[in-house]
C-alpha cells in the first residue's frame, strides 16, 4: 500500500480564537469545498467537534458517482490541532492532522494529510492520472477561500 503524503501551510490574519472556532466546526467545511466534489453533511452530533465524534458525508468521486464518507474524530487539542480520520469512505486509508499556531499577526494553519487509495495498481493509476490533482486542487481552493472570508497577511518589511 503506497501512502500519499499532502502538506499545506497558511497564515491567516485571525487569532487563534477566531481560528479554533470556525476550524473545530464541521459545518464550516462546506464553505471551504468546490461546490462540483458535492460534499454534503449527513449527519453530525453537536456543532463543536470532540474525540470520538463521527460525522457522515456523501462526496462526489465521479460524474453521477456518489459515495459515503464516514469520519472519526481522533484527537482534539482544544485551539492547537484535531485529527480526523476515515472509517469509510473513497480511500483505503485517510489521516488529516489540523495544527493552529499563533505568530505575530495571525495564525499559522497546517494541514498534514497522509492518504492511500483502494484497488492496488488501479488505484496508483488513478492517483497519477486524477485523484492527486483533484485533491491539490481542493487544497488550493480552501486556500482561496479562506484568503476571501479572513484575507492574507502581506509580506513582512
Amino acid at each position: 500500500m503506497k501512502i500519499h503524503v499532502l502538506e499545506q501551510e497558511q497564515i491567516l490574519p485571525l487569532t487563534l480564537a477566531e481560528a479554533w472556532d470556525f476550524f473545530s466546526s464541521p459545518r464550516n467545511l462546506d464553505e471551504i469545498t468546490p461546490g462540483d466534489l458535492g460534499m454534503k453533511l449527513l449527519t453530525l452530533s453537536g456543532d463543536k467537534m470532540y474525540e470520538g465524534q463521527i460525522i457522515t458525508y456523501r462526496v462526489k468521486v465521479a460524474p453521477l458517482t456518489w459515495v459515503g464518507w464516514v469520519t472519526e474524530i481522533k484527537s482534539v487539542e482544544e485551539g492547537r490541532s484535531f485529527v480526523d480520520e476515515q472509517r469509510f469512505g473513497p480511500y483505503r486509508f485517510w489521516h488529516h492532522r489540523h495544527t493552529f499556531e499563533e505568530i505575530e499577526g495571525g495564525v499559522r494553519m497546517r494541514d498534514l494529510v497522509h492518504y492511500a487509495l483502494p484497488f492496488g495498481p488501479f488505484g496508483a493509476l488513478a492517483h497519477a492520472v486524477f485523484v492527486g490533482e483533484k485533491l491539490k486542487r481542493i487544497f488550493a481552493f480552501r486556500r482561496q477561500e479562506l484568503e476571501k472570508r479572513f484575507g492574507k497577511i502581506g509580506p513582512r518589511t
